[in-house]
C-alpha cells in the first residue's frame, strides 16, 4: 500500500516547508520527506513525528501518520499510539494503519481498544492492523472473528480478508475461521458472500463454488473488484465448467454500452489455464507483440495460465528490459519451472 516516492523537494525544503502557513503545503512536505529517511533518518522522523503531534488541522496529522508508516519509524510509535485517539477520524485510521505496517507488539492494546471504534472506518483499519502487531495468534483469530459479525459489510467483508491472510501465513485457514466464511455464504450482503467463496475456495473447500459462477456471470452485484477478480482466476485453476461460457464473453466478447470488460485479461488467463485453445493461442501471440506493454502481459499471463509452450519465448526475454518487465519474466519462468518439476 505504501511506499516511497520520488522525492520533489530538497530536504532542506522539506523541512522548511513542514512550517509552512498553509496546510496543504506542509502535507505535501510531510510526504516528500520520506525518500529522505534513507541518509536522514532521525532528522526526517522527528520532523514528521513533530507534525503528527502538532499540527492544527487533520489533513497534515494524516499525511505524518502515513508517511510514518513508508518510513517504518518504529521510534515514532508513542507518537502513532496517540494518534489512535485522535478527534478526527481519518487521522485515526491512517494511525491505525501505520501501527500495522509498523508491525510492533507494543501496539496490542490500543488497536484492540481501536477493533470497537463507534467509526466502521476506523474498526476497518483497526482489523487489518491488528493480526499484524498481535504476538497470539488465538488472540488475532478471536479478534478477526468477532468481527465478521460486524453490523457493518465492509469490516465483516475485511474479516474475511484477514482470515485469508492468517490462512496464507501459516499455510491453512484456522478451522474457526473456515466454519464462519462457510456461514457468511448466505449473508445478506454479495460484498460478504462473494469474499467469503473465495476464502473457502482459496482453502479447498467447494461450498462456495457455486457463487464463485454467479460473481463470474455477473449475477452477483455489489462486489469488490479483487474479489470479482480472483473469483475468476479461481474459476480457470478449478477447472469449473460451469464458468466457461461466462469467461468466454468476459474474455472476447463486448458488453453492451460498456465496451471491453475491464478483468478481460483474467478471464482469458482463466480460459487458458482450462486449457480454452483460443485463449492459449492469444497469449502465445502476444509473446511476440511489438508492445512491451503487451508482451509483458502476455509473459505474466503465460505464467499464470502454466503454458509450458510459452516457456521458451520468455525465456528469450530474459536479461532484455527492452523486452518485457524482467520481473514478470522471472515470476513467470519461476512458476512454469515448479511446474516441471512438480
Amino acid at each position: 500500500m505504501f511506499g516511497p516516492a520520488p522525492a520533489k523537494r530538497t530536504l532542506e525544503a522539506a523541512l522548511r516547508d513542514v512550517a509552512s502557513q498553509k496546510p496543504a503545503v506542509r502535507a505535501e512536505a510531510v510526504s516528500d520527506l520520506v525518500p529522505y529517511a534513507a541518509t536522514a533518518r532521525e532528522q526526517v522522523v522527528r520532523a514528521i513525528e513533530g507534525a503528527l503531534r502538532v499540527d492544527e488541522h487533520a489533513a497534515v496529522r494524516a499525511a505524518a501518520a502515513i508517511a510514518l508508516a513508508d518510513t517504518k519509524a518504529v521510534e515514532a510509535l508513542p507518537a502513532l499510539l496517540l494518534a489512535v485517539e485522535d478527534v478526527d477520524p481519518y487521522v485515526r485510521q491512517m494511525a491505525i494503519t501505520a501501527l500495522g505496517e509498523i508491525g510492533d507488539v507494543r501496539a496490542t492494546g490500543r488497536l484492540r481498544r481501536a477493533l470497537a471504534d463507534e467509526r466502521p472506518e476506523v474498526r476497518f483499519q483497526a482489523v487489518i492492523a491488528f493480526p499484524r502487531v498481535c504476538a497470539q495468534q488465538a488472540d488475532a483469530i478471536e479478534a478477526v472473528m468477532q468481527a465478521t459479525h460486524d453490523d457493518d459489510p465492509l469490516v465483516c467483508h475485511i474479516a474475511l480478508r484477514m482470515f485469508e491472510e492468517l490462512g496464507e501465513s501459516s499455510g491453512e485457514l484456522p478451522p474457526l475461521g473456515m466454519a464462519r466464511a462457510r456461514a457468511l455464504l448466505d449473508h445478506a450482503s454479495p460484498l460478504v458472500r462473494a469474499a467469503a467463496a473465495v476464502v473457502t475456495a482459496r482453502f479447498g473447500d467447494p461450498v462456495g463454488h457455486p457463487v464463485l459462477a454467479e460473481i463470474v456471470g455477473g449475477k452477483l452485484h455489489e462486489v469488490d473488484r479483487e474479489d470479482e477478480a480472483a473469483a475468476i482466476e479461481l474459476c480457470g485453476e478449478l477447472g469449473l465448467a460451469a464458468s466457461r461460457s461466462a469467461l468466454e464473453r468476459r474474455a472476447f466478447g463486448l458488453r453492451l454500452g460498456f465496451g471491453r470488460d475491464p478483468l478481460r485479461w483474467h478471464a482469458r488467463v482463466a480460459l487458458a489455464r482450462m486449457g480454452h485453445e483460443r485463449a492459449i493461442r492469444d497469449i502465445l501471440s502476444e509473446l511476440g507483440a511489438w508492445d512491451r506493454h503487451k508482451r509483458t502481459l502476455a509473459v505474466a499471463a503465460a505464467g499464470r495460465a502454466r503454458l509450458s509452450a510459452a516457456r521458451g519465448a520468455i525465456a528469450a526475454m530474459r536479461g532484455d528490459e527492452r523486452k518485457a518487465d524482467q520481473g514478470a519474466v522471472e515470476e513467470a519462468l519461476a512458476v512454469l519451472a515448479a511446474e516441471v518439476d512438480a
